[in-house]
């Protein structure tokens, strides 16, 4: 039986990646089965080599004289802090920001969050700040990973067409998402995490302003509009979204991507685009 490698080294490529598995993170391949394998080939009666004991310890340096170590330390990170206390610092550093590029400076030194430290960079937002309609969505994916900016890949295509539909681009729009870090492999993100974003997302919220504020799928909606009905129930209702400073009409609506997987709901969501459009207009006059 011939074995066509190439084909079979595809085959598994396609594999980690629809398993979400896009990023080597180290250069040499590690068997990490091997200490586990070696006794049982070395027999149960195996007795290990004692070690020699090290020339220092046998050959006494004088009290006065410290041994230093040879060899590179190794430095381990820093451990995460306990979400509650992320959360607090989440919040006191939000609260300082007094404009977006300030907001963006203070995200990009936080480290409370851990998926700072295994995404490739800040997806911050998109658009008009000055925009009077604001998309928010729950974390970025892949592609948005890699180019920095939310909505980007298929679901930020089908976003940009329903923009069209009422009139609309990202330059008269302002897009964010609640957790600014992708999640490793697209992993729905932990409510330690979402609760960690939070502060930031309401900050940029407050900053931003605008007339009415589109929650995209049902993490969005439940994360900020304290709701825990699901979205085919929220979705198209108008609710109240509240900054502390004035009160924002807010709307749920299904994610790009939920629809990309159901198009047949594309018409509920038409619906939902043409009612924002209408109480643009109306806020307008």
């Amino acid at each position: 039986m011939i074995v066509d490698r190439d084909k079979a080294a595809r085959e598994l490529i396609a594999f980690y990646h629809e398993a979400g598995v896009d990023a080597v993170i180290g250069e040499d391949p590690i068997d990490r089965l091997a200490e586990d394998r070696a006794p049982a080939l070395e027999g149960p009666d195996h007795v290990p080599p004692r070690p020699a004991a090290p020339v220092a310890a046998r050959e006494r340096a004088p009290a006065s004289h410290t041994a230093q170590p040879s060899g590179r330390t190794r430095v381990e990170p820093p451990a995460p802090a306990a979400p509650d206390v992320a959360v607090m610092a989440a919040r006191e550093a939000a609260r300082k920001a007094a404009s977006l590029d300030e907001l963006r400076a203070i995200l990009d030194r936080f480290e409370g969050c851990a998926l700072r430290a295994t995404a490739t960079q800040l997806v911050f937002a998109d658009g008009n700040p000055n925009a009077r309609l604001m998309f928010v969505g729950e974390a970025p994916g892949r592609d948005e990973d890699i180019e920095g900016l939310p909505f980007v890949g298929r679901s930020g295509k089908l976003l940009d067409r329903m923009l069209a539909a009422i009139g609309l681009d990202r330059k008269s729009v302002y897009i964010a998402n609640i957790v600014p870090w992708r999640p490793p492999g697209n992993r729905t993100p932990t409510p330690q995490e979402t609760a960690i974003c939070l502060p930031f997302t309401q900050r940029q919220i407050e900053l931003v302003d605008p007339d009415v504020l589109v929650c995209l799928g049902n993490p969005s909606t439940q994360t900020l509009l304290a709701t825990k009905e699901g979205i085919t129930r929220t979705r198209g209702r108008w609710f109240h979204y509240q900054t502390g400073m004035r009160d924002i009409r807010a709307m749920p609506t299904f994610h790009p991507a939920f629809l990309l997987r159901n198009p047949i709901s594309k018409r509920l969501a038409w619906r939902d685009f043409l009612a924002i459009k209408k109480t643009l207009a109306a806020a307008a006059t």
